[in-house]
């Protein structure tokens, strides 16, 4: 009931953002593919930023 004022952790924060990215990625890769191509660059940077935070137990 109060999840609205708990803020959001680092990884939820990652995680959205690399949510957003995909999403972009996929709607560019219809219409400009070297967009699209550097939005999943991104993604893939986030992910394994995702991945080591996971791995060190944050």
């Amino acid at each position: 009931m109060f999840r609205f004022f708990k803020r959001k952790s680092e990884v939820e924060k990652l995680q959205a953002k690399y949510n957003q990215l995909m999403k972009a990625y996929h709607e560019l890769s219809k219409i400009n593919r070297r967009e699209a191509e550097k939005r999943y660059v991104e993604a893939e940077d986030i992910l394994k930023q995702l991945n080591s935070m996971q791995n060190t137990g944050n």
